[in-house]
């Protein structure tokens, strides 16, 4: 595995940040080792839910993990509002960096992730495939 930081700024969205960022790596599999900062919006959609809930206010970046690969991502976060409430779910594209997001990144180069309709479960779910290196 190869470990990389990233800085995202304010405004940033972080979602499209890091499906973009795997677009431009090398290795076809990647995964969320750590991440803090804080957001000024979270686009989260709760279990069950068919769209996304926008909260808004000065949130801490509690977690975040998942799944990259250059056809999409699969990406879980919890934040904290200023009472210190937490919510959590998954990541959607519009949530906004408030004032930084500090990303650990895992790429997996003997790995091939791809995303695909799966009829079982009506999603594009993650395929897991050894990558052929030619």
């Amino acid at each position: 595995m190869r470990v990389v930081p990233l800085r995202l700024q304010p405004g940033d969205d972080l979602r499209r940040a890091l499906e973009a960022w795997m677009g431009e790596q090398e290795e076809q599999a990647g995964c969320v080792i750590s991440a803090v900062g804080s957001l000024s919006v979270a686009q989260v959609r709760f279990a069950g839910a068919a769209e996304a809930t926008a909260i808004r206010g000065e949130l801490e970046i509690l977690s975040l993990a998942g799944t990259l690969c250059t056809d999409g991502a699969h990406l879980h976060i919890a934040v904290a509002d200023a009472d210190g409430a937490v919510l959590g779910g998954h990541l959607c594209a519009g949530s906004l960096v408030r004032t930084t997001a500090e990303v650990g990144l895992g790429l997996l180069p003997d790995w091939q992730f791809q995303r695909e309709l799966d009829p079982a479960t009506g999603c594009a779910e993650l395929r897991i495939s050894p990558r052929a290196l030619g």
